[in-house]
């Protein structure tokens, strides 16, 4: 029994000692690098690699040696692996990775959410190849096969300023889109990443959230009937989400806010008389500000009903007494309408009493329109 138990302790320490590892710097000093960027509030891609020096690591300056011969053209056996020809593994090391929290297209191809292997065909002239592959955990690109490829794509390098270590960079970022860019020596290898239909990733978030805690509030349920209305997205749903805010149990409240929200969405329909009809309620709750009922001035002034404009905008003035947000508004408003004179005496009064430098600045230039007999745009 001792001998069995000493032999069990024996190899015990024997597996131990040969899979334990201590943490050493990177082979040939190619330190891993992670870089990350939001397309919008939800997408995310991130890239993870290791990034390679001009300057190998017994210091000989490599540059004119890095394309073509540190790392070769074409598909290469790489002398280990699978021993068939392969690409480049897109940086040093480990594989490079890139992950999409989100179906994406690559340069206009569709890829969908998830973590990817990520190679490069290098050319010598014309387009390179960007592979894409569903095998993310092998080690660079010596167990690569074509048939676990998600995605291949055609990116054109070009010419830029030298970069001395491998770099991954995000070199354009739209509320839509990105650009992500390799650049090493003095190539740069950029791709756009857009997401299809944004519009959808968010009604989509949106309909989760309403359903967890952010739900039990009437403001969630505005923001996200103000989010279709203004991009005239999903809005039968979004006519329903400002009901609830009004009128859906627990949460809701008959306020301006949700009475213009459900009016943002009926006017966003095409459903004009509606949505005046709510509107011209939201102005008269307790809770509608001057400043509120003059945005609303502008809007219509906006959508070109200006006799309708001066009647709200006349409204709020006699409810606010002047208030100087009234003022202003009437000012608009006369001015749309063609009655100059009046919209300068409105002008002038919201000049004398505006609070901060940049209302009386924008006030300003709008009088001395007027005193030119100029409208206001």
């Amino acid at each position: 029994m001792k001998k069995f138990i000493l032999t069990s302790l024996v190899l015990f320490f024997l597996g131990v000692f040969a899979t334990a590892q201590i943490t050493l710097p990177p082979n040939g000093g190619n330190q891993k690098s992670i870089v990350k960027q939001y397309i919008g509030s939800l997408v995310s891609v991130s890239v993870e690699y290791n990034s390679p020096d001009v300057t190998s690591p017994q210091g000989q300056d490599r540059t004119g040696k890095i394309w073509g011969q540190l790392v070769p053209y074409g598909l290469n056996d790489l002398g280990f692996g699978l021993r068939q020809p392969a690409p480049w593994r897109a940086g040093a090391n480990e594989n490079t990775i890139i992950s999409f929290s989100h179906d994406v297209k690559v340069n206009g191809k569709p890829i969908e959410a998830g973590t990817y292997g990520f190679h490069i065909i290098v050319e010598e002239e014309g387009p390179w190849t960007l592979i894409f592959t569903n095998n993310s955990t092998a080690w660079g690109s010596y167990f690569y096969e074509e048939k676990d490829d998600a995605l291949r794509v055609e990116a054109t390098p070009e010419e830029t300023e030298f970069t001395e270590w491998l770099t991954y960079e995000f070199i354009d970022r739209q509320p839509e889109s990105t650009t992500l860019a390799m650049k090493w020596e003095k190539i740069a290898l950029p791709f756009k990443i857009e997401v299809e239909n944004m519009k959808e990733v968010y009604v989509d978030n949106m309909r989760k959230e309403l359903q967890n805690s952010k739900g039990f509030t009437h403001q969630a349920w505005i923001a996200a009937a103000n989010y279709c209305a203004r991009n005239k997205y999903n809005l039968e749903e979004a006519l329903s989400w400002a009901n609830t805010a009004i009128s859906g149990s627990f949460v809701s409240i008959k306020n301006y806010n949700t009475l213009s929200a459900k009016a943002n969405v009926l006017s966003a329909m095409g459903k004009t008389d509606e949505a005046t009809a709510v509107m011209d309620e939201a102005i008269r709750e307790p809770t509608a500000t001057s400043f509120g009922i003059f945005q609303h001035t502008q809007r219509l002034i906006n959508a070109g009903a200006n006799e309708k404009a001066l009647e709200v905008a006349s409204y709020n003035h006699e409810r606010f007494k002047g208030a100087w947000p009234t003022e202003t508004g009437l000012m608009l408003s006369y001015s749309a309408n063609g009655e100059l004179k009046k919209a300068l005496k409105h002008g002038e009064l919201a000049l004398e009493n505006a609070p901060n430098p940049p209302n009386k600045n924008r006030i300003q230039s709008m009088v001395d329109k007027l005193k030119k007999g100029e409208k206001i745009n």
